[in-house]
């Protein structure tokens, strides 16, 4: 994003910068609501169960998105203990990408629609949809990586029967935050690690346009 600043594209750079913090804040409350739905009230009185974007945004992972690309919200806290349902926490993890997936296909139909049954559509925003929808596709394709920090991998371990499982989070735990810091400063050097997912974003796009 840093490029779009210092060529003077100030009005994508912001476009894409509201884009994504909404989307982030999305992605968050997903994870709160549901563990609150789940019986796991640690977000809520922590103040996570809201859609004030100062509450999840973390300003040094904010940074990172603009000036390399990748960043981070603040983690929404859950306690395992209080949910109601042993597949609570894989639950939790996937109600994030679930959120983005659904902003996706609200802002794709939402641009579809406007295209089709208004009298025009401005610039600014077909060039904000258009962002949504691509955004959110990539978070909840990246968020569904299995390892590291990311949300796929307590959904892979819970979907594991109780062995494999046992051995996935105790590798998981020991090596998955160094694997998935090796794939960022690789694509940052120049390794294309993450265009697949990027593909395959703009593949899934089609698919999700229920408007006609």
């Amino acid at each position: 994003m840093l490029p779009l600043l210092l060529s003077g594209q100030y009005l994508v750079f912001f476009t894409i910068l509201v884009a994504i913090i909404f989307s982030l804040t999305l992605h968050e409350f997903g994870h709160a609501s549901c563990a609150w739905l789940l019986g796991d009230d640690t977000a809520q009185k922590m103040g996570r169960l809201t859609l004030n974007p100062v509450s999840h945004i973390d300003p040094m992972g904010l940074l990172m998105v603009v000036l390399v690309g990748f960043g981070y919200a603040r983690p929404v806290p859950t306690s395992q203990r209080k949910l109601r349902y042993p597949w609570g926490s894989a639950a939790v993890a996937a109600a994030g990408p679930l959120m983005n997936l659904l902003l996706a296909v609200a802002a794709i139909n939402t641009l579809q629609y406007l295209y089709r049954n208004s009298s025009g559509v401005s610039d600014q925003e077909a060039m904000f949809l258009s962002f949504m929808a691509q955004i959110n596709l990539l978070l909840m394709l990246f968020n569904l990586i299995p390892f590291g920090p990311l949300d796929g991998h307590y959904i892979l371990s819970w979907s594991l029967p109780d062995t494999l499982r046992q051995r996935f989070d105790y590798y998981n735990g020991r090596y998955g935050a160094q694997l998935f810091l090796i794939l960022i400063l690789l694509s940052l050097f120049g390794v294309p690690i993450f265009n697949f997912l990027m593909r395959f974003s703009r593949l899934l796009m089609p698919y999700l346009v229920f408007v006609r």
